[in-house]
């Protein structure tokens, strides 16, 4: 199930992290539920400082909540990763909520360790680099297709008033408000002229 390849993920990144063990120890035998749509289940630290699937019924300590749109993004790299386990909102006892939220922040995928043995050092390195340049260069393709979306639909197609159209709109907007106060001054003055006839 995908719980338990989440507890399985989350414990290997525990593994290379002896600090974060070492955090986790102090709170064994309490409680988490994670609620990741469209997953949701129970994590128990346990005396070693990872994690294990814990009994549903018991009420948990905690609550982890990971927004929805976070989930989307964890096809698209490491970096993802990192953004959905930082976005995670913890809630419950100060002292664990501070510690969980500590350890899923600072949680790091050390990638080239892990394909090191399988590949060897250096193309594990080369490997690691040529995937963070590709995930740059697809970030910097997607920020120009936006951008060249945004300038047809403001400059070609007009679509979507320009910041230049708005501000322009905005001044002529204010430069209105001195002359209308003053007609409206001298209507409430005639107004009252002719109330008195």
């Amino acid at each position: 199930m995908l719980h338990r390849a989440l507890i399985t993920a989350l414990n290997h990144l525990l593994s290379s992290e002896p600090w974060a063990r070492e955090r986790l120890r102090a709170f064994a035998g309490q409680t988490a539920r994670v609620e990741a749509p469209p997953v949701v289940f129970n994590l128990e630290i346990t005396p070693q400082g990872d994690f294990s699937l814990a009994d549903a019924a018991n009420p948990p300590t905690v609550t982890i909540a990971v927004p929805a749109s976070a989930v989307f993004r964890l096809g698209c790299g490491l970096e993802a990763l990192e953004s959905v386990l930082g976005s995670a909102q913890v809630k419950g006892p100060a002292d664990l909520t501070d510690c969980l939220g500590f350890v899923i922040r600072n949680l790091r995928w050390d990638v080239e360790s892990d394909l090191a043995p399988l590949v060897g050092d250096i193309l594990a390195h080369r490997l690691v680099w040529l995937g963070r340049e590709f995930a740059a260069w697809q970030r910097q393709k997607a920020r120009n297709l936006a951008l060249n979306f945004a300038e047809y639909f403001t400059e070609e197609s007009q679509v979507i008033a320009s910041r230049t159209d708005i501000a322009e709109y905005c001044r002529e907007v204010d430069s209105l408000g001195t002359p209308l106060r003053r007609l409206e001054a001298r209507i409430a003055a005639l107004e009252a002229v002719v109330g008195r006839r």
